[in-house]
């Protein structure tokens, strides 16, 4: 059975706490995002691949099917 993804995460600004749903993009990770309301730039935290790992409210698709994320290797 295929795990289901979903490919919708609510992200929130650690600078203003703007919060807004986002489409994850499934071929490529995210490192960037500007805030809507306060335009600072996120990165991911460290050790973190992208964003939506960070600071959404669901990791990426590549983190949720317990994959490598942007040629990263996940250690089991």
């Amino acid at each position: 059975m295929e795990k289901t993804i979903t490919l919708q995460s609510t992200i929130t600004c650690p600078n203003c706490g703007t919060q807004k749903e986002e489409k994850m993009p499934t071929n490529a990770c995210q490192y960037f995002y500007s805030c809507t309301n306060c335009d600072i730039i996120i990165k991911p935290k460290q050790g973190d691949c992208c964003v939506f790992c960070s600071y959404g409210t669901t990791p990426c698709p590549p983190i949720q099917m317990n994959k490598p994320c942007c040629g990263e290797v996940i250690q089991n």
